[in-house]
């Protein structure tokens, strides 16, 4: 598994999310970029990660990234599944992309992991 790819693909991903949300929106919100400017962050620690030199120190930024990330957002996929079941939401859209934020991180949050416990095992 190249977790630096991985983590340049999340970081696409989540660049995506910020740009369609905004788009979606009417480009009224600007709250709604936030996965993107997130992306910028996550895009550095991956382009660190893949020189040897900086692979760790990139990977556990990257990771705690990962897991912040899906902290932040947990709220928004309560609310989806919330959605999901007949409830109302004030802004649909946010909560949607909340819970697409979530999903990603908590993703790549658990690849990370895997990836650091392989390493580990590798080690040994």
């Amino acid at each position: 598994m190249n977790m630096p790819v991985i983590t340049i693909i999340y970081a696409i991903l989540l660049l995506l999310l910020g740009i369609i949300g905004f788009s979606i929106t009417g480009g009224v919100s600007v709250t709604a970029l936030i996965p993107a400017y997130f992306a910028v962050v996550v895009l550095i620690a991956g382009l660190l990660a893949l020189k040897e030199k900086y692979r760790k120190r990139g990977m556990h930024a990257a990771s705690m990234l990962g897991l912040i990330g899906f902290i932040g957002t947990v709220s928004g996929l309560i609310k989806f599944f919330g959605m999901l079941f007949g409830g109302e939401v004030d802004r649909p859209a946010a909560v949607i992309s909340q819970a697409i934020m979530a999903i990603l991180s908590l993703l790549f949050f658990l690849l990370c992991l895997k990836s650091f416990i392989d390493a580990r095992r590798a080690r040994e």
